[in-house]
């Protein structure tokens, strides 16, 4: 008898639910700081900022360093590096479709991209430079003088300038086309048939909507998963004990690129992290009430590593050059 393949059960009626429920990234639901757009000449100066080395301490690394274009936007390592060569104590999370965020870092203690943005540069951990200094050798180069005066004026460079041209970069790394994306729009072909089964399994057996909903797959929310290591996570921000060892959902847009992952980078692969979650998690203190053994099937465990693989659409950056004195 011949079967027939699962993606043909899954009714009209469901999929429509969870495009409701999901739905693509609209770059008109963008919420810019004072409800207006930045220029290109702003984005290019952010840009220029993000891949410059004089951000840090020693000028050996830029943002790019930890959130690497051709690495999905981290930087392939369990966690990352600090300009002195110490590593940062966490995984360097990709940076895709920030746009849409409203908490940030794994812990949430930034309430804004402008204030991401600065963190890292600040960091004694990471690239250790204090802000007045980096102000200081930015107004040494011709390029940032010019530039600075001629997208915010007679305020030039200054510590909030500077967020606010990384925080504009970083607000155009927006990935809206990948296969999923397309098979939404009506392109019924755009995803495998193991992708379409998968897609069901993440809204239904998997359970994953729970944390990963809405356009960019986060519910900017924290949650303890169960990972085996004794970071407090957003308990140092908020001091709630419930908090222990929760983190922010992770979105999930070109996940594919961005491996080893969770907050600690333990698990290497995707497959690794579906098989994470398919035992419940490993540590179960303070566990989140949603973390449960899934009893998902070797194949129905592919099937969601292939669904994960059609959120995949690239963003490609090139590289600038970078300004001399």
């Amino acid at each position: 008898m011949k079967l027939t393949p699962l993606f043909f059960l899954i009714s009209t009626f469901s999929l429509h639910t969870y495009a409701a429920e999901i739905g693509v990234p609209d770059l008109d639901d963008i919420e810019y700081p004072e409800e207006e757009a930045p220029s290109a000449g702003e984005v290019e100066l952010g840009k220029m900022l993000f891949f410059d080395p004089r951000l840090s301490v020693n000028q050996v690394q830029s943002c790019a360093t930890c959130h690497n274009p051709d690495l999905g936007f981290s930087d392939g390592m369990a966690k990352g590096l600090g300009s002195m060569g110490g590593t940062v104590g966490r995984n360097s999370p990709q940076i895709n479709n920030l746009a849409w965020n409203v908490t940030f870092f794994w812990d949430g203690r930034a309430a804004s991209l402008e204030e991401q943005a600065l963190g890292p540069i600040q960091a004694p951990g990471e690239m250790n430079l204090p802000l007045e200094e980096l102000v200081g050798r930015l107004k040494k180069v011709g390029y940032y003088r010019t530039q600075f005066d001629k997208v915010y004026g007679d305020s030039g460079i200054s510590n909030d300038n500077i967020g606010k041209a990384l925080a504009s970069f970083e607000r155009t790394l927006n990935s809206i086309n990948s296969p999923f994306d397309r098979y939404m729009k009506g392109d019924k072909v755009a995803m495998s048939d193991a992708q379409v089964r998968g897609m069901a399994l993440f809204k239904g057996k998997g359970n994953c909507t729970k944390c990963h909903d809405g356009a960019n797959f986060t519910d900017n929310s924290f949650h303890n998963i169960g990972v085996n290591d004794t970071d407090p996570g957003r308990f140092k921000i908020n001091h709630d004990k419930t908090m222990t060892g929760a983190f922010k959902t992770p979105g999930l847009r070109n996940i594919l690129l961005s491996a080893p992952y969770m907050h600690n980078g333990s698990e290497g692969t995707l497959e690794e992290v579906v098989r994470f979650y398919n035992r419940g998690g490993d540590k179960k203190d303070n566990l989140d009430k949603l973390i449960v053994p899934l009893k998902l099937t070797t194949l129905e465990i592919t099937d969601l590593v292939a669904f994960l693989g059609a959120l995949t659409d690239p963003i490609i950056v090139e590289r600038p050059t970078i300004p001399s004195q």
